[in-house]
């Protein structure tokens, strides 16, 4: 089966040592994030994001279908995640490692469970016609810290998307084009924001964002996902050594501090892109054509 190629001895031990001086590999300090970029393509739904090497690309599409029996007023909200070769050696098409499936469920508690987006505003006839909406995550590149960055791509392809306009006319649902209508945003109730912090030195020591070097040289891993207005949503230790309850209150404390610096890197992305879409005001007067 293939797998990660491992570090030598002299790597991990030169990491480690650096680690212990309180120095990483790329000059950052321990509490910091790699370079982040965010791009959106042409269609609405659609985000890279390139955190340092590792890059991921979200896309948001959606269908409409029947509700689950039991969810009759609620539309459907899934995410899926595609790691092929071509990020790690490590990954396989067809056979799900125990990374992808850790990271689908993260992403699954932080995103979906956690009620980021209102899956009523999703319902078009109750009981008979919904949206289904499925945010796919593909895995571009690896090199570490790879839940943060889907759920950066996840959170940005939702807020960017725009989803078709309707008109329901007693059992009949219209889906408009973008020609006749303007699409419409979703309903997001909070943007909730993971992040990933590897434990080192008997879990005394918290390195955020770590490469995938650091990542093969840590002794366990801690994710925290919250919103820029300081609420929890998830807390995952994942696996490794113990942790002291007062290391486990810094972790937190830091997240809470570093979501609010990655919301404000997505909703900069966001404005620049509408700046660049709105050309010459086109948007505003699309917006007022539709008023009137």
């Amino acid at each position: 089966m293939p797998r990660e190629a491992e570090l030598s001895n002299n790597e991990r031990a030169f990491i480690l040592e650096a680690l212990q001086e309180d120095v990483r590999l790329d000059g950052r300090d321990l509490e910091s994030y790699r370079n982040i970029d965010i791009s959106f393509g042409d269609e609405y739904g659609v985000a890279d994001v390139q955190l340092g090497k590792t890059r991921v690309l979200a896309r948001i599409s959606t269908s409409v279908t029947a509700p689950f029996p039991d969810r009759k007023f609620d539309g459907i909200f899934t995410i899926t995640t595609e790691l092929s070769p071509m990020a790690s050696p490590a990954f396989e098409v067809g056979r799900p490692t125990e990374t992808e499936t850790l990271l689908s469920r993260l992403l699954e508690v932080a995103l979906r469970r956690s009620s980021a987006l209102s899956t009523e505003s999703l319902c078009l006839l109750a009981g008979s016609k919904v949206w289904s909406l499925t945010a796919t995550c593909h895995i571009l590149s690896h090199d570490g810290n790879l839940l943060d960055s889907c759920c950066i791509a996840v959170l940005a392809a939702l807020r960017h998307y725009r989803i078709p306009d309707t008109t329901v006319r007693g059992e009949e649902v219209i889906v408009h084009s973008i020609q006749e209508r303007n699409p419409v945003p979703l309903a997001m109730l909070h943007h909730p924001l993971c992040v990933t912090m590897a434990l080192f030195e008997a879990g005394e020591k918290v390195v955020v964002d770590a490469t995938a070097k650091e990542q093969q040289c840590c002794e366990g891993e801690v994710v925290v996902t919250a919103n820029k207005h300081g609420e929890l949503c998830q807390i995952a230790k994942l696996g490794g050594v113990s942790s002291d309850a007062l290391v486990l209150l810094k972790c937190v404390d830091v997240a809470v501090a570093k979501v609010k610096e990655l919301d404000a890197v997505i909703a900069k992305a966001l404005e620049k892109d509408a700046t660049r879409r709105d050309i010459g005001g086109l948007m505003a007067e699309l917006s007022a054509e539709n008023a009137r």
